[in-house]
């Protein structure tokens, strides 16, 4: 077990895993798949009241003084991997399939990551507080533009977004946020203090719209529609996708001449997509049984980017470590 955290494998990664395999084998049917889909609509909401309430608009202010690194890293997330997802997906969608392409571009335009971002800049060294802000100010704007990139990418043909997608984002994430933005005075210090209850939340949330998805997918027999050399092709292209986003923030990292913190920041914050927002917004704009193979491409990225920024952070650490103790041993030296 302690194997598999060096490498960035925690049990929610696992119980991720088991929950697919869940969804595949023993999917919810008839009264007990409507009672799911009741179920997750009022965890997503709450999910997301949560997320408004968590929200500190003091981070947030102070983050954004440093406008380059945040421009940087909103262009990143919602100009630069676009159009990367976009010419991946016309060089290999005649492989991929119809829906799974419509997932690879839903993948493309999602916020960044929040809690593992801002976990993996901290262990990395780099600059914490506008981690904080790169990533809450992501994930707050793409609760309304993403499924605003959505509806550009895809208006033509069975991608469009409804008007009743729209009225489901606006009731089951829009409103929640908005509203555990305005109650945050009156219990931030609450979900503050019990960290677990919301993690149980978040994570409970997420767990419950996997095994819906998957359930969907299943029942509507969509697995059997997506051939086993498009799934491989999937896994290559994700990787491929991964490899290009990282590398883009490098480069732009360099390119403008960031320090270090503030790189660090545009790599985690600026490469990551986040599976917490991606899942309710994918199950409040598609139908049901396209949902599952829609967010395949979404739960490979998410668990490889957490492999790859698991093992990058922790070298990066280990380096900065040596590095002060090195300099503490030259500094014992010069005193004598």
């Amino acid at each position: 077990m302690k194997f598999l955290k060096r490498i960035g494998i925690d049990t929610y990664m696992l119980l991720l895993v088991a929950t697919v395999c869940l969804g595949l084998l023993i999917p919810a049917r008839g009264i007990a798949m409507t009672g799911l889909g009741h179920v997750t609509f009022w965890a997503v909401a709450f999910l997301f009241f949560l997320y408004g309430a968590k929200l500190d608009a003091s981070s947030v202010k102070a983050g954004l003084m440093n406008w380059r690194l945040q421009g940087l890293t909103f262009l990143a997330t919602y100009l630069v991997i676009p159009i990367i997802g976009l010419a991946l997906a016309a060089t290999f969608g005649p492989l991929l399939g119809t829906t799974v392409t419509l997932g690879l571009l839903f993948l493309a335009v999602l916020p960044s990551t929040v809690q593992s971002s801002i976990a993996f800049t901290s262990i990395a060294g780099g600059n914490v507080p506008a981690a904080i802000c790169a990533a809450s100010v992501s994930n707050m704007i793409g609760v309304a533009l993403t499924p605003a990139l959505v509806a550009l990418l895809m208006h033509q043909g069975t991608g469009g977004v409804s008007f009743d997608a729209v009225i489901k984002i606006s009731t089951q994430i829009l409103l929640p946020f908005v509203l555990g933005q305005m109650v945050r005075p009156l219990i931030g210090s609450f979900i503050s203090r019990h960290k677990v209850l919301t993690m149980v939340v978040d994570r409970g949330s997420i767990l419950l719209i996997v095994y819906k998805a998957f359930s969907s997918g299943t029942t509507s027999g969509l697995w059997n529609a997506v051939p086993v050399s498009s799934l491989a092709m999937l896994f290559v292209v994700i990787l491929i996708f991964l490899a290009l986003t990282m590398a883009s923030m490098i480069l732009g990292g360099r390119v403008f001449k960031l320090d270090y913190p503030d790189s660090a920041v545009l790599f985690y914050c600026g490469s990551t997509k986040s599976l917490a927002s991606g899942l309710p917004i994918a199950s409040a704009l598609f139908a049901a049984d396209q949902v599952g193979a829609i967010v395949l491409p979404i739960m490979i990225y998410h668990m490889s980017q957490l492999l790859v920024c698991a093992y990058v952070s922790q070298k990066a650490g280990r380096r900065i470590r040596e590095e002060e103790t090195r300099q503490g041993a030259l500094a014992n030296q010069g005193a004598k």
